[in-house]
């Protein structure tokens, strides 16, 4: 059995354990704070859940534009964003990962050393991040928004690095390679999209930029359920969202795989990048009017 068979079945394995402990302690209700009600997810909430990950599949990515909307829709609350995009997003990607493991041609060690690197990040930084307080996620995650804007409007001015041919990596560049996907791992939970930094990493390093899809959707795929669980086990994240995330993701992610296959995004880039910055100013305005004091109460004078 070669390595890539074990991967994809190691990932059929996951869709099971993760559903099963999110069921789990749902059920217990047990964990840190409310998680909003447990109820079948709206319309608009499956909508989002499907047009996000069907433009996640073809590589504009999921979690900046997912949190825009739930930011300026405020239909999460703003510490619980980070939680809510990586319950939500997880079975959706692991489907993507399932696809595109199976079809780009990717040296097998390098794909498990990278895939490793990023679940480690994630499960070192969502134990950080579950238990930060709102003002910090507010400032985190506008930061983490700014930073997808920027990488949306490089990838619309073709300022990304060529990359290479090469399918693997090693040596000094496999390390640099690790420490990378790692970081890209922890910033995850923060909800920074590890798509667009993952593409520059492999390009830079030499590899081929195909490679990046088996890369980060496979690193999606199995840090994601280490750091939802985490989320789910803390609380901070909302239950009727994630399930619409979840919901109406994969068949998303099925129709864009197989049937549209690619499109021209750059005017769809373009209308993300507009979105984006607004959500992460809206975010970082709120993380600002916090930190003012609130005004004294004025007495009246006898």
């Amino acid at each position: 059995m070669d390595a890539r068979t074990i991967l994809l079945l190691l990932l059929a394995l996951i869709i099971v354990c993760f559903i099963a402990g999110w069921i789990v302690l749902v059920r217990r209700r047990t964990y840190g704070t409310e998680s909003g009600p447990i109820a079948a997810p709206t319309i608009f909430q499956l909508g989002i859940g499907f047009v996000t990950n069907f433009f996640d599949t073809l590589g504009i990515g999921s979690f900046a534009p997912t949190a825009s909307i739930f930011k300026l829709r405020g239909m999460v609350p703003d510490q619980q964003i980070p939680g809510t995009l990586n319950v939500g997003h997880t079975l959706p990607s692991i489907a993507e990962a399932l696809i595109f493991i199976a079809v780009v041609q990717v040296d097998p060690m390098t794909l498990c050393l990278m895939i490793a690197a990023a679940v480690a990040g994630a499960w070192l930084g969502a134990g950080v991040v579950a238990s930060w307080p709102r003002r910090a996620v507010q400032i985190g995650m506008g930061l983490a928004l700014l930073v997808a804007a920027s990488l949306f409007l490089m990838t619309n001015l073709n300022m990304f690095p060529a990359g290479g041919n090469s399918l693997d990596l090693k040596g000094i560049r496999m390390g640099i390679g690790l420490f990378g996907n790692f970081m890209l791992g922890a910033f995850m939970t923060l909800g920074i999209g590890l798509f667009g930094p993952c593409m520059i990493l492999v390009s830079l390093l030499g590899m081929d930029p195909k490679v990046a899809f088996p890369i980060m959707m496979g690193s999606c795929a199995f840090l994601m359920p280490v750091a939802g669980l985490r989320f789910v086990r803390a609380g901070s994240y909302r239950f009727q969202p994630s399930i619409g995330l979840a919901i109406g993701g994969i068949p998303a992610v099925l129709i864009a795989a197989y049937i549209v296959k690619s499109l021209d995004l750059v005017k769809v880039r373009w209308l993300v990048v507009i979105v984006v910055l607004y959500a992460a100013i809206t975010m970082l305005r709120s993380a600002y009017k916090e930190s003012r004091p609130a005004p004294a109460l004025k007495t009246a004078e006898a």
